[in-house]
C-alpha cells in the first residue's frame, strides 16, 4: 500500500470523478484508475462503485476512506515536522505593514520597542531567515494575505473590528488570525488660523473639539481602504455627519504637513508639536483606531513566519482583553500559539479608549 494510492483514492471520492480527479492530480485518468484498483486487490475489497455515471464509495470504501484521509493528515504531518528542523535555519517571510507604522508610542508609556529594533533582535536570533517588507494600505494586505503573497501584515482597523457577526467595523477579517497591539486615538490637527483652531463655546473637556464639527470643513485623511479612515467615517456617521475629505496621503506625518500648510483639518494620531498647527481631541465620539498584526488563519503557516509571528507577538503582547477572531482550523492555531497575549503597560483594555501613541492607524 502506497501513500500516492492513498491521495489517488481520497480524490476520486471526494469528486465522483475519475475524471476530474486525474485533472487536479495532473495524472491520467487510466493511471488512476490503475493505482486503485492495485490498491482494492491488496485490501481485498472493491472500494468504488464504477457501474454509474457519479463514482461512488462501496461500503467497504466508506469505512477505508477516513483512515485514508488519517493516513495523509499524518503524513503531511511528519513531512511538515521535518521541515521545521530546516525551516528556522533558513527562510523567507514576507511583511507588509501600514504606512508609517513604527510601534514607537509616546515616552510616557514607557519602554516599547520599535519594529526595526525588534526586527533586528529576531534577526540576531535566526541569521538565516530573510524578510521583505512591503508597505499597503490594510484592504491590499488583507486580500493579500488571503492570496498567500504575504505571510504577516501590520495593519490599522476601527476598534470595533473584529470579523464577527454584527460587527460594525470590517467584516472581513473572517478566517484570518489578529493580534491587537495598540488602540490609537484619533484627533484634528487644525492649521493655526483655522476656524476649527480655535471655537467660542466649546467643550471645556480637555479643549475636546465634537467628530461633528468636522462636517462642512476640509478633511486631510489616508485614502478608503485604510484604518484611520474607516474609523473617521464611522464616527462622522454616529455623530450624524458626513466627511468632506479634501485632500489624502499615505501617512500621518504627510497629513499633518499638509494640513500645517492650510489644505484642511488632518485627522490623525496625535503628531505632537508641529508649526503651525493646533491638535485638538475629538469626542462625542472618540475615532479610535487599532495596530494590529494579521496572518492567514485558515493554512499552516511556514516556519519562519510561525516564528517571526511568535517574536512580534511577545514584543508586543497589546491589551489582555482585546477581541480575537474565532480560530478557522486547530493548525493555524497551533502555529500562531506560540506566544499568548498578556497585560501592557503601554495600552489600556480594550474596552476603554487608550492614550495617544504616534504610530500610524492606516
Amino acid at each position: 500500500m502506497e501513500l500516492r494510492q492513498l491521495q489517488y483514492f481520497v480524490t476520486v471520492a471526494q469528486h465522483g470523478s475519475f475524471t476530474r480527479a486525474a485533472q487536479l492530480l495532473h495524472l491520467t485518468q487510466p493511471g488512476v484508475s490503475s493505482q486503485i484498483r492495485q490498491l482494492e486487490r491488496e485490501l481485498g475489497h472493491r472500494l468504488l462503485d464504477r457501474s454509474g455515471r457519479t463514482v461512488r464509495l462501496t461500503p467497504a470504501g466508506e469505512a477505508v476512506l477516513p483512515h485514508a484521509r488519517a493516513a495523509l493528515a499524518s503524513a503531511a504531518a511528519a513531512r511538515r515536522t521535518a521541515r521545521e528542523f530546516d525551516g528556522l535555519r533558513r527562510g523567507h517571510v514576507r511583511l507588509g505593514m501600514v504606512a508609517g507604522a513604527a510601534f514607537t508610542p509616546p515616552p510616557e508609556l514607557g519602554t516599547f520597542p520599535g519594529l526595526a529594533t525588534t526586527l533586528a533582535a529576531f534577526r540576531q536570533e535566526h541569521p538565516g531567515i530573510d524578510f521583505s517588507l512591503t508597505e499597503d494600505t490594510t484592504a491590499g494586505m488583507l486580500a493579500a494575505l488571503r492570496d498567500g503573497r504575504l505571510d504577516l501584515a501590520v495593519i490599522g482597523l476601527p476598534t470595533a473590528a473584529s470579523g464577527r457577526e454584527g460587527d460594525d467595523g470590517w467584516t472581513t477579517l473572517v478566517g484570518l488570525g489578529l493580534h491587537t497591539v495598540l488602540e490609537v486615538p484619533l484627533v484634528a490637527a487644525c492649521p493655526t488660523h483655522h476656524p476649527l483652531s480655535t471655537v467660542p463655546g466649546d467643550a471645556v473637556r480637555d479643549n475636546a473639539l465634537p467628530v461633528a464639527a468636522l462636517a462642512g470643513h476640509a478633511l486631510v485623511s489616508t485614502p478608503r481602504g485604510t484604518g484611520m479612515r474607516t474609523a473617521l467615517e464611522h464616527a462622522l456617521a454616529e455623530a450624524g455627519a458626513s466627511p468632506a475629505v479634501g485632500v489624502e496621503a499615505a501617512a500621518p506625518p504627510q497629513l499633518a504637513d499638509l494640513a500645517a500648510h492650510g489644505l484642511g483639518v488632518a485627522v490623525l494620531p496625535d503628531p505632537g508639536a508641529v508649526p503651525g498647527l493646533r491638535v485638538r481631541p475629538l469626542a462625542d465620539p472618540v475615532p479610535l483606531v487599532r495596530i494590529a498584526l494579521a496572518w492567514p488563519g485558515e493554512r499552516p503557516a511556514e516556519p519562519p513566519a510561525a516564528a517571526l509571528l511568535s517574536h512580534l507577538r511577545a514584543a508586543y503582547p497589546g491589551p489582555a482583553a482585546a477581541p480575537q477572531p474565532p480560530a478557522a482550523s486547530d493548525a493555524a492555531a497551533s502555529a500562531a500559539a506560540a506566544a499568548t497575549c498578556a497585560p501592557s503597560p503601554m495600552c489600556s483594555s480594550a474596552a476603554a479608549p487608550s492614550r495617544t501613541s504616534r504610530s500610524s492607524g492606516k
